[in-house]
């Protein structure tokens, strides 16, 4: 049987070839990044405006600057529906594309992540995790290859008390109150159950915790369990749907909508838009912030979608909401550990190893934000061998109706507790996996 190559003229060939070629020589300068996105499925309300403003910056890099230093950024994007074994799948397919692999891989999802650190780690592939994600790999010690930068869930969380603490007059006022913890049932939601109840045990308040089986379309039976407990507040740790659907039903039992703080992953314009007036006064941490005020956004409307032009978002209502807003987060620090990365190893397309050393090495303090457009929007990072968290400071934010706003200046997380247990878990999979733990004093 012959092949379709067998079939071709002898000058077809050659022009078939000479196309491969150019096709090869063209992408030996080029940095590849895949892109493990959801724009379908029940969380597609977060990941259509993610990963929309995370491919904008790098589209707005290729066309204002040429790429970095003279290598251009190329992406694939692979619908995982925020299934698990769709992102283990993507991740396979499009960790060996591109001249070098992949430089990082950024699945969006906790699950996902889980399922793919020991792959990743094997492949020296870095993820990057962003405001969610696996806390105990902020221990770069024993997660060489997992960033989970900005603010952890665990820093959210100790944040998020302090919070109430605030509103309730001092720390020492939350002996004796109730707080219920309405949680997503997945990885993610019950990421954040062991800090919890450390703060419980250290502040004397009593925790409830209640589980909402995904999607989360239907809540009337846990918001009941809420009425009768009566907590004093509501630590809502919702993704996608069951975002407005637990805002809605928190109103129909009557639970006060200013008393339930949402976890980062029910921060989003996309999450109270569609929960009406019922999301009036209701309260999120946040790891990014909403606005079209800062440079770095005019600048992607300007080149992008100014003239006609389209970028990925399919008009400019959608940008600047908090969730496109952080997928240019996501650009922004892709961006910046390639560059470091080619500071020490040239600039050309960097393997994932080189890519993880960017990571680690990076600083980008009030004076490079203000240089990337992006001061205000992202709270300065440095990270370092041993601290894949590099920020941990969170705001609070509230809607009323129209728009988020400001209730709370950067606060933050209570490292104190956060770290030793940090270190303590990653010690536990560390001696589970057989690692040594790297030692920071000699890396560079």
């Amino acid at each position: 049987m012959k092949t379709g190559l067998e079939y071709m003229t002898k000058g077809a060939l050659w022009t078939v070839l000479a196309g491969f070629c150019a096709v090869a020589w063209g992408a030996a300068n080029e940095q590849f990044i895949p892109i493990p996105s959801y724009r379908t499925g029940p969380m597609n309300v977060a990941g259509v405006p993610v990963y929309s403003g995370y491919i904008d910056y790098l589209d707005l890099i290729n066309k204002r600057d040429g790429g970095i230093n003279g290598v251009k950024l190329t992406w694939e994007e692979c619908e995982t529906e925020y299934k698990v074994d769709r992102g283990v799948e993507c991740y396979e397919r499009l960790k060996k594309k591109g001249p070098t692999g992949a430089s990082l891989y950024a699945p969006g999802s906790t699950g996902i992540i889980y399922a793919v650190t020991e792959r990743a780690t094997a492949d020296k592939i870095p993820i990057l995790t962003m405001g969610y994600g696996r806390t105990d790999a902020s221990d770069g010690r024993v997660f060489p290859y997992v960033f989970t930068l900005l603010a952890n869930y665990w820093s959210q969380n100790t944040a998020k008390v302090r919070f109430i603490g605030m509103r309730e007059g001092g720390m020492d006022k939350l002996k004796g109150k109730k707080i219920a913890n309405l949680y997503h049932g997945s990885p993610y939601g019950k990421e954040t159950l062991p800090i919890l109840d450390q703060q419980a045990k250290k502040y004397g308040f009593e925790l409830i915790n209640i589980e909402v089986p995904h999607p989360g379309a239907d809540q009337q039976a846990q918001w009941l369990q809420v009425r009768q407990a009566k907590p004093d507040w509501v630590i809502f740790r919702g993704f996608g749907v069951m975002n407005s659907v637990g805002i809605k039903t928190a109103q129909k039992v009557g639970f006060p909508v200013d008393h339930i703080i949402g976890a980062f992953p029910s921060s989003a314009e996309e999450d109270v838009i569609p929960a009406g007036d019922a999301a009036k006064g209701y309260i999120t941490v946040a790891v990014s912030l909403s606005g079209t005020q800062y440079p770095v956004i005019q600048e992607i409307v300007k080149r992008l979608y100014a003239g006609g032009s389209k970028g990925r978002m399919e008009s400019t209502k959608g940008i600047g909401t908090v969730y496109y807003n952080l997928g240019v987060i996501h650009g922004v620090i892709t961006a910046e550990a390639i560059r470091v990365g080619q500071e020490k190893f040239g600039k050309k397309p960097l393997t994932g190893e080189q890519v993880r050393w960017g990571l680690e090495h990076l600083n980008i303090d009030e004076k490079r934000l203000e240089q990337l457009g992006a001061s205000v929007l992202m709270q300065p990072l440095k990270v370092s061998c041993s601290d894949h968290e590099g920020g941990g400071l969170v705001k609070f934010q509230q809607w009323d109706g129209q728009k988020w706003n400001a209730v709370s200046d950067w606060i933050e997380a209570d490292r104190a507790l956060v770290r030793p247990m940090v270190e303590e878990v990653a010690a536990k999979y560390a001696r589970e996996n057989k690692i040594t733990l790297r030692d920071c004093s000699q890396e560079s």
